[in-house]
Order: structure tokens, then C-alpha cells, then sequence
């Protein structure tokens, strides 16, 4: 009987005696007021007393023993589903909330951000195998499939015999040898379109299902867009090594434009940099509502005493500089390698036993196009292969200065004291990657750019970016729909 009264939102101060008896229905007047229990219970109908052990019979007044209510016990009126009791309301409810981002949409983002870095490293390797110009059409849909048979092998090549390459590079290769650089690139425009799919469509599901925090649609849907137009540029690079005018210019390498390579990496690096900082930020989010944890810092309420200090600010501020700082040297790595500079001035620290080559060989006047020389100087920045492997080197030591820099700063006590841990344990992590990078560099260069090295090194150019997001997004702050979320928690928490 007590059981069916709890369950309809009375509840008795007593320990459970009874069980499955039936509940008359008088008793439905006790959820309206609070009364003590042995003044319900006497006046009870006589034939109602009988069943409940009220009066004289078989339970023999159990319920009106005094060792069975305490001075003071109630029958007391409690809302029905007392959300005590029901672990899905120890919060607010979902719907009274705006949209935090669940795991899943992180876990998505950052798998992305994986088969980004997989197509840039692949991407290298088929540069430095001088894979790229093997397929001379863009075919987006028709293109999925490889030649299947032996006659559209030969049709495949056939096309390739018409080009420059072939003409000026590779006049002597077999149909096998063709075979195995058409499958790298061929590998190459696989995985840019697998990258696409398993982009576009978990963006589709999540955004319909209503699981992107309010700020992430927009800007998710323009690197979607923005991978679209990478696929255009791609080609566009590569129909840059096709032409036939690279046949009648004097001393024309068969190769693709630099400026196009360089914005193709630099689109595939900003697409990288969006789906991993995205992927970490939407982490980071989720457990911070869920844990309250931020920074490395268990109470994450200390957020925006840190955020706020000035050193802190200005660490900031430094990263975000170094940020870019890392970015501008992976694209002039760029122009490096679709100039094929780094076979050039093969040693360091030196360039032909000097710190610098000689000026009129870093602005030589040959570069110059205008009759009046006026674009000397920027295109032998862009396209004199010695100036840009020594802006390259300068670019890449001016950051290892700046990493080194940067972990300097947190050695300080004043800094590291308000520093989050996360932030500082990733400010390690940035210049220890730039060793590694910078080791990288020179061991490419000592050796003339071996396939294997080189595409380490622009591999380890990604990892280096990663670093930095990482150390960025440590000192984010929480977003404003986990910070709402945060809030709900803790409220409810303190809810008696």
C-alpha cells in the first residue's frame, strides 16, 4: 500500500511495513496538505482501518504503534517524479539549453584534420616524384576509376606523350614506369575526393540532427566550400605544367607555377588549421561543461582570472604572431619546392662560404620582366631560386628564435604562476617540434632533397602548425554555449 502511495506523491516518514495493498481512494486527499500521520490515520473509515491495521483484526493496529512514528513524523505532500530521484534531471533540461557540440562532432573533425595531413604528406611525395603532371585531365566523377584495361593504359599514356614533361624530361619512359607515377597521382586525387565525402556528409547529418553549436554551421560550411574550390585549384596548378608555351621559352623547366603550388598548400594548411582547432575547441567545450576542467586546471571557473592577466594576454598576443610566423614559413617552403631550390647552395649554416650569396645574385636583373626594372626586387623573391631558399632559411631560424623565444617566456616565474598548465605544457611542445623541424631542413639540404627526408620535413611543417592550434586553442575560452551549460550544472548542483 505505501509502495502505491509513494508512486502517485506521498510520501510517508516512516520506514516501508507494507507492500502491495490496495490504496483506497480517500487516500488521494492526503497529496493536497501535510498532516501528522496518526491524525489521518484515526480517522479513517472503520472498514478502511481494517485493511490498513488501523483498527482491531488481523494486523491489529500496526500502523498506529508507537514505535512505528517518530514524534513529529508527517504524511507529506511530494511533487510526482520528484526529480531527485531521476538522474536525466539532476540538470536542467536539454531543451532549456542552447547546443553544445557532443564528442562526436570533435572525434569527426578531428579525423578530417587526420585525412588533411595525410593528403598534404601525400601530396609532397607526389611533387617530389615529379607524379603530378602524369594525368592531363580533371575528370571529377569519371575519374575515380584507374585506367581498367590495357588499351585505355595506352590511351592514358598516349596523352602524357603530348605533354612537356614527357617531351623535355621524360621522353624515355616505359608504359610500367608510367603506370607508377599515374597511380600516385592518381592516389593523390583518391583521397582529396575521400576527404570531401567525409567532410560534407557528417556536416550534412550533424547540422540537420541540430548537434553544431550555434557559431560552428557557418563556419564549417565554408571549408566545406573552401574544400570544393581546392579541388578546382589542384588542377589549376597542375594545367599550369601542361602548357605548351613552356616549350618555346629558353631554359623552361617542365614544372608546375609556384605561386599556384604555394596557394594550393596554403589552402590545404588553413583547412587543416580550421578542422583541427574546431575539432579541439568542440572537445575542450564539451568538457568543460561536463567536468568543469580548463586549461589543465580542474576548477575551471579560474579561466577568466587567467585569461585576463596581462602577461597572460601578452603571451597571447606572441603566440598568435608566432602563429602566423609558421605559416608564412611553410608557404615560402612552398616556393622552394616548386622551384626546386633546395638543390641549390647544398650546405649550412653557410650559401658558397658566406652567410649570404653575393646581391646581385639574390636580385638578379635576369628575373626582372619590366623594361624599366621596376619589378626586380619581388620577382626575385618569388622566383629566383637562390632568394627563395635563402628567405626560406631565414624565415625558418627567425621562427626557431620565436619558439625559443616563446619557451623562454614560460620559464619565468611571474608568468609560469598564472600561465594555465595545458598552455605551458604546449609552448614545450611547440619548440621542441621546431628542433625536430629544423633538423629536418638541414638534413634535406646536406642531402639533396631524398624523397623520404623531404617529405618528413613538410610533414614535420604540419606538425609544427599543430603545435601552435594546440597552444592557441589551450588559451581559448570556453565557448558560450559551454559556459551556459556550466552554469546549468553547477546551479543544479547546488539545488537542495
Amino acid at each position: 500500500m505505501l509502495q502505491g502511495i509513494w508512486t502517485r506523491g506521498v510520501s510517508l516518514g516512516a520506514r516501508p511495513v507494507l507492500a502491495n495493498v490496495p490504496r483506497p481512494i480517500c487516500f488521494r486527499t492526503l497529496h493536497r496538505s501535510s498532516i501528522p500521520a496518526k491524525t489521518v490515520l484515526s480517522k479513517l473509515p472503520q472498514s478502511t482501518s481494517r485493511i490498513f491495521g488501523t483498527a482491531p483484526g488481523p494486523l491489529n493496529g500496526l500502523l498506529t504503534r508507537s514505535g512505528l512514528w517518530n514524534q513529529g513524523r508527517h504524511l507529506a505532500r511530494r511533487p510526482p517524479f520528484d526529480p531527485r530521484f531521476f538522474s536525466a534531471n539532476a540538470s536542467p533540461a536539454p531543451a532549456d539549453l542552447p547546443v553544445l557540440s557532443p564528442p562526436p562532432v570533435a572525434g569527426w573533425l578531428l579525423f578530417s584534420s587526420v585525412l588533411v595531413f595525410a593528403v598534404i604528406v601525400v601530396g609532397g611525395v607526389t611533387r617530389l616524384t615529379e607524379s603530378g603532371l602524369s594525368i592531363t585531365e580533371w575528370r571529377p566523377i569519371t575519374g575515380i576509376l584507374p585506367p581498367l584495361s590495357e588499351a585505355q593504359w595506352e590511351d592514358e599514356f598516349t596523352k602524357y606523350k603530348a605533354t612537356p614533361e614527357f617531351k623535355l624530361l621524360n621522353h624515355s619512359i616505359t608504359l610500367h614506369e608510367f603506370k607508377d607515377i599515374f597511380y600516385m597521382e592518381w592516389g593523390h586525387r583518391i583521397l582529396g575526393r575521400v576527404i570531401g565525402v567525409a567532410f560534407v556528409v557528417p556536416l550534412a547529418y550533424f547540422a540537420v540532427r541540430k548537434r553544431l553549436t550555434a557559431t560552428l554551421p557557418k563556419q564549417l560550411t565554408g571549408m566545406a566550400i573552401l574544400l570544393g574550390l581546392q579541388g578546382a585549384l589542384g588542377w589549376y596548378m597542375v594545367k599550369s605544367g601542361l602548357e605548351d608555351s613552356l616549350m618555346d621559352t629558353p631554359g623552361a623547366v617542365p614544372r608546375v607555377s609556384q605561386y599556384r603550388l604555394a596557394a594550393h598548400l596554403g589552402t590545404a594548411f588553413v583547412l587543416y588549421a580550421g578542422m583541427f582547432g574546431s575539432g579541439l575547441a568542440a572537445l575542450y567545450d564539451w568538457r568543460y561543461a561536463k567536468t568543469g576542467a580548463w586549461g589543465g586546471l580542474k576548477d575551471g571557473n579560474q579561466w577568466k582570472t587567467a585569461l585576463e592577466n596581462p602577461l597572460v594576454r601578452r603571451f597571447l598576443r606572441y603566440s598568435k604572431v608566432l602563429t602566423a610566423l609558421v605559416f608564412l614559413t611553410a608557404l615560402s617552403g612552398a616556393f622552394v619546392a616548386g622551384l626546386d631550390a633546395g638543390l641549390t647552395y647544398n650546405e649550412f649554416p653557410l650559401m658558397g662560404g658566406r652567410l649570404a650569396p653575393p646581391t646581385d645574385e639574390l636580385f638578379s636583373r635576369d628575373y626582372a620582366k619590366a623594361p624599366d626594372g621596376s619589378d626586380l626586387w619581388w620577382r626575385n623573391i618569388f622566383e629566383n631560386p637562390t632568394t627563395v631558399q635563402f628567405d626560406h632559411r631565414c624565415l625558418a631560424l627567425t621562427t626557431y628564435a620565436g619558439t625559443a623565444a616563446l619557451f623562454a617566456m614560460t620559464r619565468r616565474p611571474a608568468l609560469r604562476a598564472v600561465l594555465p598548465p595545458l598552455a605551458r605544457r604546449m609552448a614545450v611542445g611547440v619548440f621542441a617540434m621546431a628542433n625536430v623541424q629544423v633538423l629536418l631542413g638541414i638534413a634535406t639540404l646536406l642531402y639533396l632533397v631524398p624523397v623520404h627526408l623531404a617529405a618528413t620535413h613538410q610533414a614535420g611543417s604540419v606538425m609544427l602548425l599543430t603545435t601552435m592550434v594546440q597552444l592557441l586553442v589551450a588559451l581559448r575560452k570556453p565557448g558560450a554555449a559551454a559556459r551556459i551549460w556550466r552554469q546549468a550544472a553547477e546551479a543544479a548542483r547546488r539545488k537542495p
